[in-house]
């Protein structure tokens, strides 16, 4: 399988620079794969397509501020860190931007009082710095004051205000993600609300979405990939409510490919279980916390998704794998030239779709 079999042609005028005027006012297409059939929506419509007992599960990470802009100490020259991850305390692996002109011992200052200072501490890996902070009040309520939204490369803007609250979905809890589980930005507090009175169960993971989610496969064979790792985590009851699902044959539908990943990569097959239909053996989740640099591409069995709601990806993509593996990739392809004549939004402030 070749990296060109999930290319697509883009206007770049599609590629959203804003998110929507409402979360829930995006488009909606809607992919019945039982027929084949497209419907043209609202996301706000969504919620025509739930049933009572449907498992909605949605990753409720939170996106820092991870975005700073400092000056070099000794020379003045201006300085961008993206932070990637907390190794330890108050040190971080970041990326760093001019890279070259950054080397251990230099001190990066984003605030001299009340201070905010980096220094370099060592190289990490793919051209990263290993920084240690020092700062003066709570680290989290700093970068919340200095930091901006690491919006993606596609976005042509810098991150202001508005993106502190619109790149964040409304369910966010367990800060670490330096993207955000697009996915789920299109729903609101209300739209929740309606899936829980019609009887739809709201289960929350955890996954924290790393850089990784952006960087192209750069293999010609999709095969010879490797993924990104990623940290997720799955609370007893989060668990025990998908196993209950499955075990009664109830549908599972992701929110985004995040939370896709999380319980696709928890899955495991229990001999034990008795299914809704009597038949001994079901697949199942394990809860607890795990790394996970799983791959879905197209030959992958999905164990526990059986629908799922997500955004629109971009032309070679893991994420464009992913989905082409839940239906079929040549199908997928023709439903993307149809979002982009119908002119759907693409990418992480763009459109949706539900694979029903």
């Amino acid at each position: 399988m070749r990296i060109s079999d999930f290319d697509y042609n883009l206007p770049e005028e599609l590629i959203a620079q804003k998110p929507a005027e409402r979360r829930d006012s995006s488009r909606l297409l809607v992919v019945h794969r039982d027929t084949g059939k497209l419907e043209h929506k609202h996301f706000f419509d969504i919620i025509d397509y739930l049933k009572k007992g449907d498992c909605l599960v949605l990753n409720n990470s939170k996106v820092l501020p991870a975005r700073l802009y400092g000056v070099k100490e000794k020379t003045g020259a201006k300085v961008e860190f993206l932070l990637i991850k907390r190794i330890e305390g108050d040190t971080w692996e970041t990326m760093v931007r001019p890279g070259r002109k950054l080397k251990p011992t230099d001190r990066v200052i984003f605030s001299q009082s009340p201070r905010f200072i980096a220094t370099i501490k060592d190289f990490g890996s793919d051209g990263t710095r290993i920084v240690e902070f020092e700062y003066e009040g709570i680290f989290m309520e700093r970068l919340e004051e200095l930091g901006r939204m690491p919006l993606p490369p596609y976005i042509e803007r810098p991150g202001d205000q508005e993106d502190k609250e619109r790149y964040q979905t409304v369910y966010c809890r367990e800060e670490g993600s330096v993207a955000a589980p697009t996915a789920g930005l299109h729903f609101t507090d209300q739209l929740l609300r309606k899936a829980k009175d019609k009887g739809i169960e709201l289960i929350y993971v955890t996954l924290h979405v790393g850089i990784g989610t952006f960087r192209p496969v750069k293999c010609d064979n999709v095969e010879d990939h490797t993924m990104h790792f990623e940290e997720y985590s799955i609370n007893p009851e989060s668990a025990a409510a998908i196993n209950k699902a499955k075990k009664e044959g109830r549908r599972i539908i992701s929110v985004g490919t995040t939370s896709t990943r999380t319980i696709e990569s928890a899955a495991y097959f229990d001999e034990n279980v008795l299914s809704a239909e009597g038949v001994r053996g079901c697949w199942q989740i394990k809860n607890g916390e795990g790394s996970t640099g799983i791959f879905i591409y197209p030959g992958y069995e999905f164990k526990i998704v059986d629908s799922l709601i997500t955004n629109f990806h971009l032309p070679k993509s893991t994420l464009l794998m992913l989905i082409s593996a839940l239906y079929d990739r040549k199908k997928i392809l023709e439903i993307y030239d149809e979002a982009v004549k119908e002119k759907y939004r693409f990418f992480s402030y763009g459109d949706a779709m539900f694979i029903e």
